[in-house]
């Protein structure tokens, strides 16, 4: 988590938000401070994409199935999709 910086802002550090975790983080999020973006991790590989890379439909699949344990922020304003407007 040290390395790692936002793709968009080159902010870091960045927040990790562990859901499901073994011997490694399987899923979870990656959020950045600076920009509100978050980045999924699914089957323990973060996915660090540009927005128009990201997949709307991926993406609030993911933010629903973990409704109960992401932040706030990421619910209301998370970038580049959210569950308030969309």
């Amino acid at each position: 988590m040290e390395i790692l910086a936002c793709p968009i802002d080159k902010h870091h550090p960045l927040d990790l938000h562990v859901f499901d975790e073994k011997s490694e983080v399987v899923e979870g999020i990656i959020t950045c401070s600076e920009c509100n973006r978050f980045y999924p991790i699914i089957d323990e590989i973060p996915h660090m994409l540009p927005d128009n890379l990201r997949s709307k439909d991926e993406d609030l699949k993911f933010l629903k199935k973990w409704i109960e344990k992401l932040p706030e922020k990421v619910k209301t304003q998370g970038k580049p999709f959210n569950l308030e407007n969309n």
